[in-house]
């Protein structure tokens, strides 16, 4: 649980809640700096549910007015869908309030960030731009592609040998590559993938890009969690 001070008023920014054995709630308060940190020691990030707005009146209510807690049904559409395109398959995922925001679902109301996610036991692999790794499961299995993301997001990965100029931009993402990877590789017992521009485009022009993805091999019919 992270605290701040603001002024004499001790604020609640960020918590993490337990609610399984593999489940995580990571709640941020929308003061648009915050951030929020989804994380997985093992396995990869699944993200189950996300809420940005208000649900009670107690979450994020620390020195706030009364008039900005009373709405308690207030959700902004599509929130979930962001977050799992950010962050789906990764092992780490950050990000603030700013990034989730589309609309103003509940003007006037303090409002929250709520992300629940799973680790789920999943490969996962990094490649740098123009480098060509082969994905492969054991006979009689199939790939499942969890996700996928090309871009950057942090200075340190596929820097090695390259200008800053080349990775300062940390905001860069490819808005299709989950489904580009998903046709090329799911359903099949391997695959071989060279993340290009002719392949995943360009997000970032002038940035040294990697793609990130997660996968898991199962036998065809066998549901898994994470195709859920």
């Amino acid at each position: 649980m992270v605290h701040f001070s603001l002024g004499t008023t001790l604020v609640l920014t960020t918590c993490m809640i337990w609610t399984a054995a593999s489940t995580k709630s990571i709640i941020t308060c929308d003061t648009g700096d915050n951030v929020q940190h989804l994380t997985c020691e093992s396995g990869v990030i699944g993200v189950q549910s996300a809420l940005y707005g208000r649900k009670d009146r107690e979450t994020c209510s620390e020195g706030r007015p009364n008039n900005q807690l009373t709405v308690t049904d207030c959700s902004q559409m599509g929130t979930v869908d962001i977050i799992k395109k950010r962050c789906n398959g990764k092992k780490e995922c950050e990000f603030n309030t700013n990034v989730v925001r589309t609309s103003d679902p509940c003007v006037g109301i303090f409002k929250y960030l709520e992300t629940n996610y799973t680790c789920f036991d999943a490969r996962h692999v990094v490649i740098c731009y123009g480098s060509l790794v082969h994905l492969s499961c054991d006979e009689g299995q199939v790939i499942l592609v969890y996700g996928a993301d090309y871009g950057r997001h942090d200075h340190n990965t596929c820097s090695f040998g390259r200008p800053t100029t080349q990775t300062n931009d940390v905001d860069c993402s490819s808005s299709n590559t989950f489904s580009i990877i998903y046709e090329r590789c799911n359903g099949k017992n391997s695959c071989t993938v060279m993340p290009t521009t002719p392949l995943l485009g360009d997000p970032c022009v002038g940035t040294y890009k990697y793609l990130e993805m997660a996968y898991v091999c199962e036998y065809p019919g066998v549901i898994s969690l994470v195709s859920q």
